[in-house]
Formats: C-alpha cells, structure tokens, sequence
C-alpha cells in the first residue's frame, strides 16, 4: 500500500478564474495577462492511496478538462477504463456536481453522499443518465466510516453551511449543521487529510475534525466578508452564502490558529485577492503558515 496522496485538479470557486463574465480587480489582472496571477478551475480533488485507484471529492463542471491536464486520470488498460472508481460529494451545488453528467459513458463507479444530497440528485431526472445498474449511489451517515477504492477510509462530517442556491427558498439558515453541507476527512497508513470546501462557520465541533490532521483544506472563497459587495460585482456577504471569510476577528484565520498541521486555502472565489502573488492579502496568509491552492497541486502524506 502506498502513501496518501492528493492531487487537486481545480481550486476555485465557483464560476472558476477567471470567471468568464467578469471584470473585477482581480479578474482583470488575469485577462491582461498578469503574470502574479494564475488561471484556476472549479474546486474537485482526486485521492488514492495505491497510486492506481482514484476516487474524486466533488465533480466540478470542468471536470472534463481536469481528468484531460491529469495524467493519471486518464483512460488505461482496456479500451473503456479509467482509474476513476468513486465520487465523494460534500454537497449538492452545482459546481459540486455538475461534472458527475461527464461520468456518464457507463463507467462503473460508486457514489457517495449524505441523504440530502442524494436526495438533491433524485429530484433531478437529468443525473439519471448515470445508470444506476452501473453508478452505485451509497448514502453515507455523517460520522460513520466507510471505506473507498484504492485503500482509503473516510468520514463525511457536518460542516456550517446552507442548502444549494437552487434549493433555497424564503430567508435561508446559511449556518445549518445538516447534511446538505459537509467536509470528508480520509486515511491511509496513519496519515490524516481533511476536506473542508465550504463552511459558514468553525464549531467547536468542526475543530474538533481538523485538529491532529496532518493536511486541511479548508474553505478560502472570500478574503473579506463584503469583498463581493465592494468589488461591486454581488450583493450577497461570504456569510450570506454559506461561506466564512478568512480576515477579521472571527474568520478562519484567527478561528484555525495552531489548528491542523499543513494548511492551505482552497475554493477561492475570483475575486478574492489571495490569487495574486505577493499582494498584502497573500502575505498575510502565507506569514499564518497557510498556502493557497493552485490547479495540478499534489500533496503526499
């Protein structure tokens, strides 16, 4: 058995960098070519422990382009077979699960989610066309073991959050600890990696997850609360959207000091000023000890 490892196969939030409608400060550094900054897609990870079975944490809708930059997502051995044989979602949004309709050429795979998620999935005929007989969908109870292809264990575990944009109706409760948010934390070999990709808040009890893991990911989509409301791009707050903001008094980065061991941000939204290198923004978080997440990142524990 071989080391955890982890390739991230994109880091951005939703509507990825630059997002293709948008002219904000730091869009703009990426359409002019600005070298500080780097293209990034919507956030999915893969992970083995073999080194031979993959299985992904989240489909993002550029899931297509992201196995195709990948090497070892790529088909192999017989003529219809790829390395991929699982999908962990943390939840139902879109660009958590829009890439699944790219896994639809009857490749068997296993599914797995919470009971809100799943439940998302079945009220939308269109993800029917992966074949159940073939597509394997487990609902997994949050705090329950289960194990993955390729010589993972992992646990699903609530995170702060809110139920997807398209599900919301009325005042929505952007700080739920249901199912329908969530974070998964995998082993392999007494090593720990934990994947947090949106969290409205850090609970004593989501502490509790990161705390002794040798690698977190956490949730970077926004620097400051109001960031897309003073890029005059948006009218919602991070929080509004289910998303903590990394700078203040209560965003992750006092809430996480001396939690976890290596830390980076991931599920950076466009127009957050962590993208560019060397900005006052990045400094300030590379100086907490944190990286930031770029596309084709690997990490091996």
């Amino acid at each position: 058995m071989g080391r955890l490892t982890a390739i991230v196969l994109g880091s951005a939030a939703g509507g990825g960098y630059p997002q293709w409608n948008c002219l904000c400060p730091v869009c703009r550094l990426a359409w002019d070519g600005d070298p500080r900054v780097k293209a990034r897609t919507q956030t999915s990870l893969a992970v083995t422990a073999d080194g031979k079975t993959w299985t992904l944490l989240n489909a993002a809708p550029d899931l297509r382009a992201q196995i195709a930059a990948t090497p070892p997502m790529h088909p192999r051995g017989d003529t219809r077979a790829s390395p991929i044989a699982a999908v962990v979602l943390t939840g139902a949004e879109i660009d958590q699960t829009a890439g699944l309709l790219t896994l639809r050429e009857r490749q068997p795979l296993t599914l797995f989610a919470t009971a809100e998620t799943l439940a998302a999935l079945a009220d939308n005929p269109m993800f029917d066309v992966l074949n159940r007989d073939i597509v394997a969908r487990r609902e997994i109870t949050p705090g329950a073991r289960f194990e993955l292809p390729g010589g993972l264990t992992a646990e699903l575990f609530v995170a702060p959050g809110k139920v997807p944009l398209y599900l919301e109706s009325g005042k929505p409760e952007t700080a739920a600890e249901t199912g329908a948010n969530a974070g998964v934390a995998l082993s392999a070999q007494g090593a720990r990696f934990v994947f947090v990709p949106g969290a409205a808040a850090v609970t004593p009890a989501l502490a509790e997850c990161l705390a002794g893991a040798d690698v977190v990911l956490f949730d970077g989509t926004l620097f400051t609360d109001d960031e897309m409301i003073a890029s005059g791009i948006g009218e919602k707050t991070g929080r509004r959207m289910g998303h903590m903001p990394i700078n203040g008094a209560d965003g992750s980065l006092a809430a996480l000091n001396g939690i976890g061991g290596r830390r980076i941000y991931l599920h950076i939204n466009n127009t957050n000023p962590i993208l560019i290198e060397g900005s006052p923004q990045r400094r300030q978080v590379e100086a907490a000890g944190w990286e930031v997440a770029e596309d084709g990142m690997e990490i091996v524990l």
